[in-house]
């Protein structure tokens, strides 16, 4: 009965570890982006 439980909750979390790990890499580019680059090319 673990095994199966340990399987279900891998297949589980999985997907929400995979997705928050692919949010913070965007949002860490993202504000990159914003600190870094944006200031090279100024607003006219």
């Amino acid at each position: 009965m673990n095994l199966l439980f340990a399987q279900v909750w891998a297949f589980w979390i999985a997907p929400v570890l995979v997705a928050s790990a692919i949010g913070v890499l965007a949002v860490i580019i993202g504000l990159y982006l914003k600190k870094v680059v944006a200031p090279r090319y100024p607003k006219r």
